[in-house]
């Protein structure tokens, strides 16, 4: 596989710095468009059910004023459903979300909620919105994914950027072995959570990896150097990586 690699931006923290002063300064749909014009591929935003950063009204304006794909990100409860189904983004990736969690903590348990997720799938799938399983790189979740039909998955960077030494390597294998297990029986291999500068060219060179999510950290940047110039470096370091 390889060739281009996809950059989805995620711009769910320029919604936190916003809601900071309850004002509507900075504007994520604002980010998004200049993410965009910079190099990324696709525009990313995750609704929280306790509307912490994202709102109904920015998805809906994304939706609205975006030329790149996008990506929402959701929960796998009834009124996500709905949302999406209204909105009729790209693509929706659903993931596992607690109230209390600062930011996603792991992947999905596709395996163990392969009935509940089932019908949102096919709902999903029914209004032509492109369906991703955020799941650990882990044979049993992706197995999971296949019975459920899904196109695509996002592989869970965290435990990756987190280590160090071999204990990173021994995880970038595991991340490697996954996403060739999933091409290998046809889902699209996506990837993400926790990447920087520094440690995006390893799962970047993943030959079977077609698009990858990052958020935190370019908006982290951002602030010191600008959002296009520190989208168009990511976008360089992936390009590089292939």
């Amino acid at each position: 596989m390889s060739g281009h690699l996809r950059l989805g931006v995620n711009i769910d923290h320029v919604a936190t710095v916003r809601n900071a002063r309850g004002s509507g300064y900075p504007d994520p749909v604002r980010a998004a468009l200049i993410a965009a014009e910079a190099g990324a591929d696709g525009i990313t935003a995750h609704l929280r059910e306790d509307r912490r950063h994202i709102t109904d009204d920015d998805i809906a304006r994304l939706a609205d004023q975006l030329t790149v794909p996008l990506n929402l990100e959701m929960a796998a409860t009834d009124e996500m459903l709905g949302i999406a189904l209204r909105h009729g983004p790209h693509a929706a990736c659903i993931v596992p979300e607690r109230r209390e969690e600062r930011t996603t903590e792991g992947g999905l348990d596709a395996a163990g909620q392969h009935n509940h997720l089932a019908p949102m799938v096919r709902a999903l799938k029914g209004a032509n919105i492109r369906v991703s399983l955020f799941i650990e790189p882990d044979a049993r979740q992706i197995e999971a994914a296949m019975r459920l039909g899904v196109p695509v998955v996002e592989l869970h960077t965290g435990r990756y950027c987190e280590l160090e030494g071999e204990a990173r390597s021994v995880e970038l294998r595991r991340i490697a072995d996954a996403a060739a297990l999933a091409a290998k029986n046809g889902i699209e291999v996506h990837a993400g959570h926790g990447l920087t500068f520094d440690n995006v060219a390893p799962i970047a060179a993943i030959p079977q990896l077609q698009e990858l999510n990052i958020g935190h950290f370019l908006i982290g940047e951002a602030i010191f150097d600008g959002l296009a110039p520190v989208v168009r470096r990511m976008r360089a370091l992936m390009d590089d990586a292939r």
